[in-house]
């Protein structure tokens, strides 16, 4: 039998890589957009507000935070294909 991986076809390194950046840059945008998120619902329900309406703001900001971010990544360029 042969070594583990031989006869794997190369792959095209940076290909990989970009899409890997691309992949990356998409989860940082989320995990950003949900610790906003979570801290405009927290301060929602601080201020007073009920559950219902401090868990909409938090929806609100978690979806503006994300659109926000993935537009400004792809202006300057780094969603590029």
């Amino acid at each position: 039998m042969g070594r583990l991986g031989e006869g794997a076809r190369p792959m095209n390194g940076s290909t990989t890589t970009a899409s890997l950046v691309r992949v990356l840059l998409v989860l940082i945008t989320i995990l950003l957009g949900i610790i906003i998120g979570q801290v405009g619902g927290i301060l929602a329900a601080v201020n007073g507000s009920n559950v219902a309406a401090a868990f909409v703001t938090g929806g609100v900001t978690f979806a503006g935070t994300t659109t926000l971010v993935l537009v400004i990544f792809k202006s300057l360029g780094m969603l590029e294909a």
